[in-house]
């Protein structure tokens, strides 16, 4: 599978995702301008990796995709809330996303802030109506959640965005801090994607262990070559200003150790997700292994 044929995978995915999307917030009793704001950034589009993960993991260790969906959804209501926030005057201050305005820009800050903290707990409830019906036991789905509130809480996302706020702007940030930082902040959610579909669909301890270890190299891999994207694209490839890390004063692995160098970790860490899968066999198990390339062949 060639880097064209990945890319058209993963779109095929997203749209599967994107389908749910565009009706799980209708019929919860949210407020019109709420539900717009939420909507707005939670429809714009973009690569729906974290669904994606949660569904491969799941359908590669027997579960059915649709009883499961609801919970991969949920993730990218938890990303999308995220990112509403990041791009808040008070945060990265970024007036463009996905090629939209910001959410506050479009609406407010207001509303934007609480767009954000609609979709963070509407996730929840998406994420336990898969017990609706028995279509996932509840004991996996307890776990499966536990893991998804502890990546998105203070100790993962949460505290990586803070460490961030805390390293913009200041000199002498080493390697070690730039990299545990990512790990929470990037990475700490898509490692609890690969968990969670693992952990839905009832697999053994060894195996979600596998699966923790393929999300921690991609992880990385992907916020890696997004350092590096930020440094070699341009404004209408990223979806945001090119070049915005460098002018808000942040560390990033291209600052720190150089492209070429960047680009080295970027291929180390993706041949680990790969060799994490070493020995699984099914198609999803092989869209995995392609999906790890293909994230840091964007910048090779």
């Amino acid at each position: 599978m060639n880097a064209l044929n990945v890319k058209a995978e993963l779109a095929r995915r997203a749209a599967e995702v994107e389908a749910y999307l565009a009706g799980c917030l209708r019929g919860r009793g949210i407020p019109d301008r709420l539900l717009a704001s939420m909507e707005y950034s939670l429809l714009a589009g973009g690569k729906r990796l974290r669904p994606a993960l949660v569904l491969c993991f799941a359908r590669h260790f027997g579960a059915d995709g649709a009883s499961v969906m609801p919970f991969a959804a949920a993730l990218e209501l938890i990303h999308t809330y995220s990112l509403i926030h990041d791009d808040l005057p008070a945060m990265d201050n970024d007036d463009l996303r996905r090629g939209k305005p910001s959410n506050h820009k479009q609406f407010d800050e207001a509303t934007a802030i609480l767009a954000g903290d609609g979709l963070l707990t509407e996730a929840f409830s998406l994420m336990f109506s898969c017990a609706d019906g028995g279509q996932v036991p509840a004991p996996r789905l307890v776990r499966a959640a536990q893991a998804v509130a502890v990546a998105a809480g203070s100790g993962g996302m949460v505290g990586g965005q803070t460490l961030d706020m805390v390293y913009t702007a200041r000199q002498g940030v080493g390697f070690d801090e730039l990299r545990a930082m990512h790990a929470l902040k990037t990475g700490a959610l898509i490692t609890a994607a690969c968990v969670a579909g693992a952990l839905l669909a009832g697999a053994e301890p060894p195996l979600v262990r596998r699966a923790r270890e393929y999300g921690e190299n991609v992880g990385a891999a992907f916020q890696i070559a997004d350092d590096i994207l930020d440094v070699v694209g341009d404004t209408k490839t990223l979806g945001k200003p090119a070049g915005s890390d460098e002018r808000q004063g942040k560390t990033t692995y291209p600052s720190l150790v150089g492209l070429e160098k960047s680009r080295a970790l970027a291929n180390e860490r993706a041949a680990a997700a790969v060799e994490a899968l070493s020995g699984l066999e099914s198609p999803e198990a092989d869209f995995l292994r392609h999906l790890a390339l293909y994230l840091v062949e964007r910048v090779s």
